[in-house]
Formats: structure tokens, sequence, C-alpha cells
């Protein structure tokens, strides 16, 4: 591909160590370009930490398989300021943000982009463009989001998915007026997609060969960027480090969690708050047929895919038996989203069988009769529930409910425009859940 001519380099005011990774839309290929420089920086030997942008659960398992280090969400319309910057703060290491969406979209009322969070943290941002099916137009483009908002500082443009160098020259010509930096032009490579489902990509631990995926994609990289910017951006500051600020309160003083493929959407950030609480966790996996250990107080089932093995679930005896027995001594069980599902009486896969849940809580619940629910949420939590201080909360999922019995209800939710969305949830005794994953006290 051709090399970028100088341009003009934008000064950022008191820049924060790193960078975020952000896009006109979804579907740009900033996963891929973010995947590619993870990997790309692990090889250099350069020290990188990562973050998501917002409540997505799999792009982060990702990040930690392409750098071989943990990945945190930071979600600027749910979390509070004060966690975002606790959580963004790195042993000397520049954050590389993957962005949400568009970088402008945020939650239904606007709030909490990818370019908010840019501005809390005083990140510079690198835009990835889809240049595909398009040339002198990605002036008008990049000058839009260049100059939508005064606040938001563009460190450089990238050209995705270019077809030739004759498109690239076009590309790079169109943009020199602007004085915005062409920080590197990459091909399209759709030998470089990730397999996708209903709920995003499939997750990074099922992929038989993610690691050569992931080489290849960090030479794609290297082939099209230029480097040397690339390490500039990524130069460790000096930055001052924020106080430590706690998360949700955690269930318990020992707590099981269940963690496998089919409860695979849990936020890292709650799971760090509790041990630095003084929580002991114990992880188990239903679907290898493990319960809970029985020394715990309290048992999380977080979301995930029970809709691909519930039939597994159903079969799984020694887990079926290890949550009766933690039931029964009175341990206190939350679920969430697919652990809600697991808490009721049946789920109904997307072949219409129906398979025999942990019948915990009355609630029948169906994956064929499929209707997206998204979204932001308030909680006002109700009586018997987990905690007591109101909480920002998130929900995606196809999964619908057949019918609900009588039991007690766990949240009063709104939704991001304030729209009163009912009381949600189920109670019984110590055992509760509902659809919503909670992120952080509101």
């Amino acid at each position: 591909m051709i090399r970028a001519k100088s341009a003009r380099t934008m000064t950022i005011p008191n820049p924060s160590s790193g960078l975020l990774v952000a896009a006109p839309r979804s579907g740009s290929g900033k996963t891929l370009f973010t995947l590619a420089l993870l990997r790309w920086a692990r090889g250099q030997g350069l020290r990188v930490a990562p973050a998501k942008a917002g409540p997505d659960y799999i792009d982060p398992g990702f990040h930690a398989h392409a750098l071989g280090q943990p990945s945190v969400n930071l979600d600027p319309h749910a979390m509070r300021p004060a966690l975002i910057r606790s959580l963004a703060a790195t042993d000397g290491r520049p954050l590389v943000v993957e962005g949400m969406m568009g970088l402008f979209d945020g939650a239904a009322d606007g709030s909490g982009s990818s370019a908010d969070l840019a501005v809390l943290l005083r990140l510079p941002v690198v835009l990835v463009v889809d240049c595909a099916k398009q040339s002198h137009s990605v002036a008008a483009l990049v000058r839009g989001f260049r100059d939508h908002r005064g606040d938001v500082h563009l460190a450089g443009v990238v050209l995705n998915r270019v077809g030739s160098p004759r498109h690239e020259a076009m590309l790079r010509g169109a943009l020199e007026s602007l004085g915005v930096r062409v920080l590197g032009a990459l091909p399209n490579a759709p030998d470089l997609a990730l397999p996708e489902r209903h709920l995003g990509l499939v997750p990074a631990g099922e992929h038989g060969d993610l690691d050569r995926t992931l080489d290849h994609a960090a030479a794609w990289f290297a082939g099209g960027m230029d480097l040397a910017v690339m390490e500039a951006l990524l130069a460790p500051r000096a930055v001052s480090v924020p106080p430590t600020v706690s998360t949700l309160p955690p269930l318990g003083r020992r707590v099981a969690v269940a963690r496998d493929e089919a409860f695979a959407f849990l936020y890292p950030h709650l799971l760090a708050g509790w041990r630095a609480a003084g929580t002991e966790l114990a992880l188990f996996s239903p679907l290898a047929d493990e319960g809970p250990e029985p020394g715990c107080d309290a048992v999380f089932l977080p979301g995930g895919y029970p809709e691909l093995h519930a039939g597994r679930i159903a079969a799984a005896s020694g887990f079926r038996a290890g949550m009766e027995a933690a039931r029964n001594r009175g341990a206190a069980i939350y679920g969430e989203c697919g652990g809600y599902m697991v808490l009721g009486e049946s789920l109904e896969d997307a072949q219409g069988i129906a398979h025999p849940m942990l019948g915990f809580l009355p609630l029948r619940t169906s994956f064929r009769r499929r209707r997206l629910h998204l979204g932001y949420r308030r909680l006002r939590p109700l009586s018997g529930a987990p905690w007591a201080a109101p909480l920002a909360a998130h929900e995606f999922h196809y999964s619908t409910v057949s019918s609900e019995g009588e039991a007690d209800r766990l949240f009063a939710a709104i939704d991001a425009l304030g729209e009163d969305l009912g009381v949600i949830g189920l109670r019984r005794e110590r055992v509760s859940g509902s659809y919503a994953h909670v992120i952080d006290l509101a």
C-alpha cells in the first residue's frame, strides 16, 4: 500500500497515555483493528492495557487472548466517572480502548458514547473508516467527525477495506487538505472475519485456531500502518493515579461463580471488586456437571448462552444437586439473564424443546419465540433484593418469558429515557434474579 505523506499533527491538550479506537458506525472494522493492534504490540514488546467501551462481554475476551493480559469494561453511561478512572488506571501502560458502535452513539438519550469516554479519560481518538464503495466522499465524513465536537481530539484516521493502490491514492488525496493524519491504509481482509451469533461475536474461548488468526491480523496491521506514529501514540506518559473506587458490594463472604461457555457474560470489574473487598471466589462449571462448593454462602449464575446448552444443563445431575444443597443451607442465589433463565422451571430451545431447569423460580422462558430486548436500565431494588442502593444495568437478550408464577418482584426499572418499565425479576426467599446485567451503583 502507499505510505503516508506528512500531515499536520493535532496537539492534544494534557493527553492521557493511550488511545481510543472508534469508527463512524458498527461494522467498520474497529474490533479487528483493535485486536491486530494489540497482537502487534505484544509482538513488539510494547506494554499496553486493553479496555472496551460499553457493556460488551465478548470483545474483552478477545483482547485478553490477543495481548495475554485481561481487559476491562469502561461504560460511560452505566459507571460512575470515578469508577471509570479507577478501572482505567494502569501501572504506566498506555490504554488501548475499543469503542462501541459509532463514535458519538450512546444510550437512548445520547449519553455515554465512546466520545464521552475519550473526553473523560483525555484520550485521543483513532478513527477507523470503512472505505469500501467510496473515494472522495471520505473527506466529508472525516471532516464531520473531526469537527462535530470540539472536546474530542482526533489523532488520525485509518483507511480500512481499501481496494487497491489507486483507491488508496484517491482517499489520501481527498483527505490531504483537511490536515488530518492518515495513520495507515489496510486492505480488505475477508479471511480475517470473525464468526458471529445472535449476541455478537462467537466468544474467544470457542475458537479452535484463534492464535493463527490473530498473528495474521498483526501482520495485516504491520503491513499497512505507519508504525512509527503508532509507537508514538502508545508511548507511556506520566499520569496521576486516581484512588481506588469500590464496586458493587459482594453477594457474600465466599461466592461460588458459574463460569463456562453457558455462563460466560460477566464484567471483570465485579469479580475484581469483590476480591478487593475480601470475598473469596470459587469458580465452577455447570457444563462440566460441577456444583457450587459446599462452603459458599452465595452463588452467582451470570449470563451467557444457556439456550445453546439447555440439554446439557438439564442433564447435569451434579450441578442440580449442588444447587439444591446450596438453597437448602440458605445460601443467597442470584442469577442474571441466562442465569435467571436457568433458575426458572424450563427453557425452550430454538427447536421448540422445553428443557427442565432448576425450578427455583416460577419462570418459563423460550428461545424459540425470539424478540430483541436491548437497552440500559436504572434499577431500584425492592425488599429482599441482594443490594439496597439504586443500580445501573443493561439488558440484551432474544429470549422471552413464556410464563411467570407467584413470587416477589426484585427491581423497579426505568430505561435510559426515564420511561417506567414496571417491576422486573423474581424472588423467592434467598433465590432471586432478573434479565438485567448489573454494572455499577447508580
